[in-house]
């Protein structure tokens, strides 16, 4: 079991090779809670730590498909309930009319689904992060790869994990404290 303030541990490392090799060996060890820090896009990384679906695709959908909606509701709305004309003997309710303002609020809505989702799954805005209690931590933005276990996965005992990762042959092995 883990102790109530500990974050997880966290290996450095000192090339994305490394990290892709500990992250590939890490996952086949069971490990299935753990996040990877790298300065630079290390390609086969989200697919080594097990990142490979996300809801956002079906968040963009719906918030497309209400706002659409949206659309095309109020122009209906517009036309045929609150202000009825009798243009031409054109039909109250003429669509073609009202693709363009349904295909705008299409996109509008997708877009800010989009954004909105991508925040709520990213956990954003997140001022604090336990991982920023490791001081060597700030070089994951210049020059150094991290590779962290946490202590929520079914998986974790200290002791066993911290071997674990020393087996990998990191920089250091480093415990983070929530």
């Amino acid at each position: 079991m883990s102790r109530r303030n500990l974050y997880g541990l966290m290996a450095e490392f000192d090339s994305p090779e490394e990290v892709l090799e500990a992250a590939t060996r890490t996952r086949e060890a069971g490990y299935r809670r753990v996040d990877a820090f790298t300065p630079i896009p290390v390609e086969g990384l989200a697919d080594a730590i097990g990142f490979h679906w996300t809801a956002l695709p079906v968040i963009t959908f719906i918030g497309g498909f209400l706002g659409g909606c949206l659309g095309f509701f109020m122009c209906w709305y517009a036309n045929v309930i609150s202000f009825p004309l009798d243009i031409g003997g054109k039909p109250l309710n003429s669509w073609p009319a009202w693709i363009p303002i349904t295909f705008e609020l299409t996109i509008l809505g997708g877009a800010i689904a989009t954004v909105v989702g991508m925040l709520a799954l990213n956990g954003l805005p997140n001022p604090y992060h336990p991982v920023f209690n490791v001081d060597r931590f700030e070089l994951s933005t210049t020059d150094k790869f991290f590779l962290c276990i946490k202590s929520r996965d079914k998986n974790f005992d200290l002791g066993r994990t911290k071997t674990f990762l020393e087996e990998l042959k990191p920089h250091g092995v480093f415990e983070v404290e929530d």
